[in-house]
């Protein structure tokens, strides 16, 4: 049955967009060492049974939910896209090779002993129906998910490769399943393009080309020349530095050439003899590249983007290249050589595919085996900007990528052919400058898989679509509630946002193979549909060997029902993950973009989770419903709490919620606002927060705290490279004492983005912050400053730079220990200074991967590590005196 009043999260984030500059990851790597000294010890590692607790990622298209934004999808993507990538380039532009310098650092420094433990490694159902509460996506049709998926391959043979947004690539050598790593010994594990040539070597092309907030740059393309077998190091990259710290979107391969579209142009290399440099060989703005006049100027990151090649594969000397940023510029459109063997702009001769630059925006290309059709899908900046139902332009087809293109579908006939997308006042080609594939049956020129929201295909070249994928069943018909069917009554569809796709063979089937913000699916290629067109036979190949989660924030809390604890964590586009203690599945309690969680430590199941720009809902069983609430509102089990900042969005897209360390009932959220609620897991309304300071217009709090009632609060505002400013304020949880903390001129404390707090448990007074961002030795930007953790011991009046011997990496959050140490996560892992010492130590050996937040158990013997693309680690905390 259909549930008009369900409060599901919709369309907002999936995607978080990135206008405030991509994000660098290293470019070099080395072993980490060992150490002694530290609360880590070897000695405690033993895993508990009672506390093999794994949050993961739920799957959950995004919502509109009553957050009273009135369901304004642009405003909500730009302003996700500012979040993640502000706090990491702000006041200014980073310059590439700070990640790589960070990581060699990083990897010199002396280890704390121990080791990780990944608690997320098992499966995550979306549609548990234990949790199909009002605020969850439970029975959405998505099943088993984990993080996002930007690009796959797939073979003759059974094996299939699937390349994370943030947490590397894996390997299934039965077709789809039982997963490997592959790539953990690189210095980025954020996947761009993967790609097998004709003698079967697997490429890969390092950094996410989304263009979304939370892509990272990469370390430059490598190639696996047995990938049945083997695993990418860093003797296997092609070429030298050409392509450090670019995202690489697609390759390509003819005329014995790999073409490689990146953020910094397209380039070329022998596909035969890897070794030498690339070479350029199209950059519409060069002197924006790095060593240009321009390279500083706050668009550089944006001046050079290229989406894709069309090599001719009838004349591999014939060449297109599709350039251009997907909100538009004058560069934006198609390029090809002229008979002087210059690169050109092509104006006229596409028949119905745009050619000027407000018409081309993120583009992909696609072409039969046999070389005798062409496909190609636009993404308009101009109707990005001007209409709020779809960017899309359309898909086309020509016998030649050099045209003349025939449209063969625009928004409104994929909205018209079964899209789950219309019934909440969206269309096809939303998101379309994030979410695209393409791709042609090997075996048939006319049969063609479309990725935009959804998944299309097309079995006539392109007259008639079915959407095979919808983006969810809500809404369906064949839709219910029914606890004992894992998607109601309708079958199983994909999760949304489409990024990657292959076509391989498995035990002498052909399937198509689709990548997505929920991981990885599969169907047969000529699969069946129902009578709307919908796939009656998807797969998820989301068995819990692959976790790529990318959580925001993590809980944890004594399971009182089944011993052991409750972990919990915020996710992009997989709402939020509950592993209770005796679980061997996890489930999804919330839905859409998961941010900061609180968990009372006394009981896992007080559960407070925000969604987005503060709408916090509340839940103190779990949200354990088995959708009773959909015939009786009473029987809903979750809350929506959210502060008057969430209608006005004057709140960060993920802002900060903290319990007071003393009071775990006395709650401290940031929007414009300092608010304080003293109902703890028992408010019931938003009207319970109490405004106790206005940080002032055009500001927002990035970080928050609290123990004993004096609170803290950091803010940016401007938060972006345009007069970007940050500061602190400190005052007492009833409302009083509350003023602006006067930071010296000398820049004592960085003009980059304050992320996170750390109280002494023992002495409110005594308090640490996290800086992220880069130094001034990177950042070209007023302020920049250097340093990454700063001490208080007088209540924030003045602070002192213990960064010591730190590497320069973004610093995003903070935990002091039982015995007085700091524990510190970094874009690159996590950190510990003892108490006492001035040096600091690399905690465990984890893949090059942000950790957004830490946690300590309930019994503060485990500390729990959020990274955001390999899911959640834990490690033993040594007792110490």
């Amino acid at each position: 049955m259909p549930a008009p009043t369900r409060r599901r999260r919709w369309l907002t984030i999936c995607a978080i967009t990135a206008s405030a500059g991509l994000v660098a990851i290293p470019a070099s790597a080395a072993p980490g060492g060992s150490g002694n000294g530290s609360p880590f010890g070897v000695r405690t590692l033993d895993r508990l049974a009672a506390q093999r607790a794994h949050p993961a990622g739920t799957t959950s298209p995004k919502a509109k939910a009553e957050d009273g934004d009135g369901g304004n999808e642009a405003d909500e993507i730009a302003e996700g896209a500012d979040q993640y990538a502000e706090a990491r380039t702000s006041p200014g532009i980073v310059a590439p090779g700070a990640y790589g310098a960070a990581w060699r650092s990083l990897t010199k420094l002396p280890g704390t002993g121990g080791s990780w433990h990944n608690i997320t490694d098992l499966p995550y159902n979306s549609d548990d129906s234990r949790y199909r509460d009002i605020d969850s996506n439970s029975s959405g049709g998505s099943g088993n998910v984990t993080g996002r998926m930007a690009a796959m391959a797939a073979d003759d043979d059974g094996y299939v490769y699937a390349g994370s947004a943030g947490g590397g690539v894996w390997r299934s050598k039965r077709g789809g399943g039982n997963w490997k790593p592959i790539s953990d010994k690189l210095p980025s594990q954020s996947t761009g393009a993967l790609a097998l040539d004709g003698a079967g070597r697997l490429w890969l092309g390092t950094g996410e080309a989304n263009t979304n907030a939370d892509a990272y740059l990469g370390s430059g393309v490598y190639v696996l020349s047995h990938p049945h077998h083997g695993t990418f190091s860093a003797r296997s990259r092609v070429g030298g530095d050409e392509l450090e710290s670019t995202t690489v979107r697609q390759l390509r391969f003819g005329g014995g050439k790999v073409w490689a579209a990146t953020s910094e142009g397209v380039w070329s290399h022998s596909t035969k003899k890897l070794t030498g440099a690339w070479k350029l060989e199209f950059a519409p703005n060069p002197d924006y590249l790095p060593g240009g006049s321009k390279a500083d100027d706050d668009s550089a990151a944006y001046k050079n983007i290229t989406n894709d090649i069309a090599v001719d594969p009838k004349d591999p000397s014939k060449v297109i290249l599709a350039v251009g940023w997907r909100s538009g510029d004058d560069y934006n459109g198609f390029y090809t050589k002229d008979a002087k063997g210059t690169w050109t702009r092509i104006t006229s001769g596409f028949g119905d595919l745009p050619t000027d630059a407000d018409n081309v925006g993120t583009v992909t290309f696609a072409h039969a085996a046999d070389g005798s059709r062409y496909y190609a899908i636009d993404q308009s900046p101009e109707q990005m900007a001007s209409n709020p139902d779809s960017g899309l332009e359309g898909i086309y087809s020509a016998a030649s990528p050099f045209g003349p293109w025939t449209k063969v579908a625009d928004y409104k006939q994929l909205a018209a052919d079964g899209s789950a997308l219309t019934s909440s006042g969206y269309m096809p080609g939303v998101q379309a400058w994030y979410n695209q594939f393409l791709t042609v049956d090997p075996a048939n020129p006319k049969h063609v898989y479309a990725g935009l929201e959804e998944v299309y295909e097309s079995k006539d070249g392109g007259s008639t679509w079915s959407t095979v994928g919808p983006y969810w069943n809500f809404g369906f018909s064949c839709w219910s509630i029914d606890p004992a069917k894992q998607t109601g009554d309708c079958n199983q569809t994909t999760h949304s946002d489409q990024h990657g796709v292959a076509i391989g063979r498995y035990h002498g089937k052909s399937f198509v193979y689709v990548g997505n913000d929920g991981g990885v699916y599969r169907r047969p290629i000529d699969g069946s549909q129902d009578a709307s067109g919908h796939a009656t036979d998807w797969t998820s190949l989301n068995d819990g060997t692959i976790d790529a989660l990318q959580y925001y924030s993590v809980g944890v809390g004594k399971d009182l029902d089944h011993g052991g604890v409750s972990v919990t964590g915020g996710l992009q586009d997989n709402g939020q993950s509950v592993l209770r203690g005796n679980d061997t599945v996890m489930g999804s309690n919330f839905g859409g973009d998961g941010g900061d969680t609180l968990t009372d430590p006394a009981n896992g199941c007080d559960i407070a989770e925000e969604y987005v720009y503060l709408a916090v809902q509340i839940t103190q069983n779990c949200a354990v419903n088995e959708g009773s609430w959909t015939t009786d509102p009473a029987k809903a089990t979750s809350y929506n709490v959210a502060p008057a900042d969430n209608a006005t969005s004057e709140a960060r897209f993920i802002a900060p919620l903290a319990a007071d360390l003393k009071d775990s009932d006395t709650w401290v959220a940031g929007g414009r606002h300092i608010w304080v609620q003293t109902h703890g897991y028992a408010i019931r309304s938003g009207s319970e927060w109490k405004s106790v300071y206005d940080l002032g217009a055009g500001r927002t709090a990035t970080a928050v705290a609290a123990s004993g009632g004096k609170v803290y609060a950091a803010w940016c505002g401007p938060c972006n490279n345009q007069g970007f400013a940050r500061g602190i304020s400190v005052g007492n949880a009833d409302g009083t004492g509350w003023h602006d903390i006067t930071l010296p001129a000398d820049g004592t404390v960085p003009n980059r983005y304050l992320s996170g707090f750390a109280v002494d448990p023992k002495n409110a007074d005594h308090v640490f912050l996290a800086v992220n961002g880069f130094s001034r030795h990177w950042t070209e930007g007023p302020g920049a400053g250097v340093g990454h953790v700063f001490e208080s011991t007088d209540g924030g009046t003045t602070w002192k730079d213990i960064s010591a011997d730190l590497p320069d990496v973004p610093t995003d959050s903070a935990v002091v220990l039982p015995n007085g140490g700091l524990a510190v996560a970094t874009d690159l892992g996590v950190v510990y200074r003892a108490p006492g010492h001035t040096r600091w130590q690399r905690v465990g050996s984890l893949p090059a991967v942000a950790v957004l937040q830490l946690k300590l158990s309930p019994d503060g013997r485990t500390l729990y590590a959020a990274s955001h693309g390999r899911g959640i680690y834990t490690i033993k905390v040594r007792d110490c005196d």
